[in-house]
């Protein structure tokens, strides 16, 4: 962890609604003239596109059911945590950017699927902000989640997971049903020993649970809309969350422990605002004591 140079993260899964919470803070950082140093989790991947392709097709000849994005193999975790510690200490780090499709590629002139150079981070952001599937991993060989400052979780429960992975592989991917089921099994043993373990040590989860039927996501015609939700809002650590302020302004929410707020999901939005923006200001305000 760092005052001089913060390390905000929001971790989830594929399909978990990671980039909606990365555009709520976006919003945050636009109204507090803060400048943030921007990295994508699929920035650390180990292999693009194509190379992604044969290493699984090699896997699968030598008996390896379970190789996928969510395990060691397939990504940068060293890379990340190195990340991490350098931009706490001084402000500054190596990235890249992962082209998801042409629109990215354009400006680069290189293919959809790639990865740009290596390059450095600009010089004076005010904080290093992280979207994507590993921000808090630890392994035996590397500890990413010890260097952030704020660590977000964005956890719905499983099937809704599944359903919106299948609506969105399928619409903007043109992936069938058989093969998205295919990717959610073949993941499976690593979402359960990387995915899951990374929720117990962030400081705020964000759990979207639906109240219409789920049972079978794999049949699903529809997402579950925010109004059809409820959210589960829990914090690692209670002291110092204003419970009755949050209550008052979040109509229709309850406590379902002390450390554990539930609000209609439309309201979450709302509720990662009124959370989030007095935990930004407290990093800011720590950073400049430091300096």
């Amino acid at each position: 962890m760092s005052a001089k140079h913060p390390v905000v993260v929001i971790t989830g899964s594929s399909g978990a609604g990671t980039t909606s919470v990365m555009r709520t803070f976006q919003q945050i950082f636009r109204r507090e003239h803060i400048e943030p140093a921007l990295v994508e989790g699929d920035s650390f991947h180990r292999y693009d596109r194509m190379a992604m392709k044969g290493e699984m097709a090699r896997a699968i000849e030598d008996g390896d059911h379970t190789f996928s994005h969510f395990g060691p193999e397939a990504n940068l975790f060293a890379e990340l945590e190195s990340l991490f510690e350098t931009y706490g200490r001084t402000g500054s780090g190596r990235v890249r950017k992962y082209l998801h499709d042409d629109e990215e590629a354009a400006p680069y002139a290189q293919e959809p699927g790639t990865f740009t150079p290596w390059e450095d981070l600009p010089q004076g952001t005010d904080l290093l902000f992280y979207e994507g599937l590993h921000g808090a991993v630890a392994t035996e060989d590397v500890n990413v989640a010890q260097y952030a400052d704020l660590l977000v979780g964005v956890v719905p429960v499983i099937n809704l997971e599944w359903t919106q992975k299948l609506h969105r592989d399928k619409a903007k991917r043109g992936y069938s049903t058989e093969a998205v089921t295919e990717t959610i099994l073949r993941r499976m043993h690593d979402y359960v020993n990387y995915m899951c373990p990374q929720f117990s040590r962030t400081h705020v989860n964000f759990q979207r649970v639906p109240v219409v039927d789920t049972s079978n996501p794999f049949i699903a015609r529809t997402i579950p809309a925010q109004d059809e939700s409820m959210l589960v809002i829990r914090f690692a650590n209670p002291r110092g969350i204003d419970f009755p302020y949050l209550l008052s302004m979040l109509d229709g929410s309850f406590m379902s422990r002390p450390n554990t707020i539930v609000c209609p999901g439309g309201k979450m939005d709302l509720a990662m605002q009124l959370i989030f923006t007095p935990m930004i200001w407290r990093l800011i305000e720590r950073r400049d004591k430091a300096r």
